[in-house]
């Protein structure tokens, strides 16, 4: 099992949370979700660029070492 599993499935469920929260509260309170839901596109945002990172990092190393002998 993954150990990034639980990080990529809370994200969503932070998200998630933040807008049904939002939903159920009246006028200004709903402000009070937006935090949340920052942060857990946030979260997204950040593993999005992580991921691209690692397979552009292992795209370059697989080209290096086809390129050597």
């Amino acid at each position: 099992m993954n150990a990034r599993l639980p990080l990529a499935l809370a994200t969503p469920a932070l998200i998630l949370l933040a807008l049904l929260g939002a939903l159920q509260r009246q006028g200004v309170e709903r402000w009070q979700a937006l935090p949340a839901v920052l942060i857990g596109i946030g979260l997204l945002v950040a593993g999005a660029r992580g991921y691209a990172r690692r397979r552009r990092q292992l795209l370059r190393a697989l080209r290096d070492g086809d390129s050597s002998p």
